[in-house]
């Protein structure tokens, strides 16, 4: 059973290299290992060393502490109910759809346009008939 800060630095792992819009094959081509390797990591079977914390950091144009970050947070210490609902509620947002969504989201190069997506998003959301 993987450490929970094992995981948690994997889960890190994988949010930023899918925000950054790269596949396991071209992270492990740079950083010289498999990506299986990367596989490993991002589920938190594998353990990374501080180099290699260091290494992927500096592909990612991130501090080493970024992969730490919510880590103090109760989700670890948390039982039952709370605890599933943390999970499901981390899953969400961290999928590939979501990640993707707001890669794309981001390059919207007119500000206008990312309050009117965002708008529409809300929207569809909550409900409301957008086109009648």
């Amino acid at each position: 059973m993987p450490h929970p800060i094992d995981t948690h630095v994997g889960k890190q792992l994988r949010t930023r290299r899918i925000l950054l819009g790269l596949s396991q094959e071209s992270v492990a081509k740079v950083i010289g290992i498999t990506f299986q390797q990367i596989q490993k990591y991002e589920r938190g079977i594998n353990r990374m060393g501080a180099s290699r914390l260091y290494e992927f950091s500096k592909l990612f144009t991130v501090p080493v502490s970024y992969f730490f970050e919510g880590a103090d947070k109760d989700e670890y210490n948390v039982t039952g109910v709370a605890e599933e609902q943390a999970a499901f509620e981390y899953e969400q947002v961290n999928s590939r759809e979501t990640l993707e969504l707001v890669r794309n989201y981001h390059r919207i190069p007119d500000p206008n346009v990312q309050k009117h997506v965002a708008d529409l998003v809300r929207s569809l959301a909550e409900g409301k008939t957008i086109i009648s």
